[in-house]
């Protein structure tokens, strides 16, 4: 039987027979994890990936049913193949720090970089072949690596007695939830109860929207918490340095707000504490700032006036694999996407087929596509408000770097925050008062580009600092809430 018909084979018996295809699981995996740790080295033109470390977990968190990937999200997807037959048995869909970095202007200028990154796996109860594909600009997927593991080898992790486990949600067994592990950075030992209650807090705010207000009954949180020597997080344009848990910093790529963690190593050994199926980092500061990786990991800050927004922005883009619809913020980027091809991302389009857009199924009746939405009058006042909020931004960095008194460094920050939220009303304002607001078309001016991709709102989470996902947004995370949970 060929590859092909094997899936659809699998495809049709998980459809059907859910019992059989959890008979499945027990036949090739134990109920527990494999983490492969792995180096992934380049620039934008080359690509090399070495083995580093397995490790063996008592628990595995993710489904015992949906064994393989159908969401087609990601750059990347990790495949297991069972290694007597050659049978896939297991894939993941995900993104990286790494795919990030190429298009980055050092990997195009040619400077190459290692990245440390893990694939979380059902424990195989013989040898595997474990593989890397990844994704081309037409969108199809090529293998870029394949090494045979055997289990047998894996390490049992030791626990750390510094660590320690907080419960704010449990709905049940992790292999029938969403299992949400939050991870404490810049949290001192002094600092343990902050922790918990900004863990509490956040949970509670994670359920306030849909969808997940209506199957808060689908996942577990779990809040991990390593103590930092220091509290807070690296600043670099400020010269501010901290020795925390996982290393995460402001600046990432380049970008003044962009935080993320290049210390995988770190973030897997304090998170393999508890079952997981995604990674939140939440950082113990006031600045606004957060990342989100699809299916790697998402950080925001804790203490932000926008940090509710940043928490559940980030997880739209590490748990749920929706894009961001904005595109006149600046990026550390170069050409993220191509409007030559379609985006893999459930929440943006290149359109080049009207008649079959990815979200027909909740398209207005009758709406022009592209649908018209005065979109130059929002560019000229949202650039303006661009380069505005930089200029303050490098003004708060030059009083953290000369030394500014404590006192005019918050002076300068409370007025950005004023700012910025009165912006925020006028953006809301002006996109609540169009006459599509609520409708699914096909609005230009989204993944970072003002010309030739599309959002399907005028307005959602995922494009302003707004409280709500559009429809689109909506019917892409129950798809993979359910993929956990069933």
């Amino acid at each position: 039987m060929n590859l092909l018909l094997s899936a659809i084979l699998f495809f049709l018996i998980s459809s059907c027979c859910p019992q059989m295809v959890k008979g499945r699981f027990e036949t090739y995996f134990e109920a527990a994890t494999l983490r492969i740790d792995y180096f992934h080295t380049g620039n934008a033109k080359t690509e090399k990936v070495k083995i580093d470390q397995i490790y063996k977990y008592t628990q595995w968190a993710g489904s015992k049913v949906n064994l393989t990937d159908s969401l087609n999200y990601g750059a990347y997807y990790h495949k297991v193949y069972n290694a007597a037959t050659e049978e896939l048995i297991y894939s993941k869909g995900f993104d990286s720090y790494f795919k990030e970095y190429q298009v980055s202007t050092p990997a195009i200028e040619g400077d190459i970089k290692q990245f440390h990154e893990s694939a979380m796996v059902p424990f195989p109860k013989s040898k595997i072949i474990f593989a890397l594909e990844k994704r081309d600009k037409s969108g199809n997927l090529n293998e870029i690596f394949r090494t045979e593991i055997d289990p047998l080898r894996a390490i049992v992790p030791k626990t750390d007695p510094e660590i320690k486990i907080h419960t704010s949600l449990d709905n049940g067994d992790p292999s029938l939830k969403a299992d949400i592990a939050i991870i404490g950075e810049g949290y001192t030992a002094d600092e343990a109860q902050k922790f918990q209650d900004d863990l509490n807090r956040f949970t509670e705010y994670f359920f306030r929207a849909e969808p997940c207000k209506s199957h808060k009954d689908k996942f577990n949180i779990r809040g991990v918490l390593k103590p930092s020597r220091d509290s807070g997080i690296d600043e670099p344009r400020a010269g501010i340095d901290k020795n925390t848990a996982v290393s995460a910093t402001f600046n990432s790529m380049g970008s003044e707000r962009y935080v993320l963690t290049e210390d995988n190593l770190s973030l897997r050994n304090i998170a393999g504490h508890v079952p997981y199926d995604a990674l939140y980092i939440m950082v113990n500061s006031t600045r606004y700032g957060g990342g989100g990786i699809y299916n790697f990991y998402c950080v925001f800050t804790s203490d932000n006036i926008y940090s509710d927004y940043l928490m559940v922005h980030e997880f739209g883009h590490s748990f749920f694999g929706l894009a961001d619809e904005y595109y006149t913020s600046s990026t550390a980027y170069n050409d993220f996407y191509s409007v030559e091809h379609e985006p893999a991302e459930p929440n943006i389009t290149a359109l080049h087929d009207p008649d079959n857009i990815k979200w027909k199924h909740l398209l207005d009746e009758g709406i022009d596509l592209p649908t018209p939405w005065a979109k130059a009058k929002f560019d000229s006042l949202d650039l303006g408000w661009q380069a505005q909020r930089a200029k303050m931004n490098d003004h708060i960095v030059e009083l953290q770097k000369s030394g500014a008194s404590k006192e005019e460094v918050d002076k300068a920050k409370a007025m950005y925050d004023r700012k910025s939220i009165l912006r925020d009303q006028e953006v809301q304002k002006y996109l609540e008062s169009s006459r599509y607001a609520g409708k699914v078309g096909a609005f230009e001016g989204a993944g970072y580009m003002s010309q030739g991709l599309y959002r399907p709102a005028i307005n959602c989470i995922m494009f302003t600092r707004t409280e709500y996902f559009c429809p689109v947004c909506q019917d892409a995370m129950v798809r993979v809430i359910d993929s956990y949970s069933k």
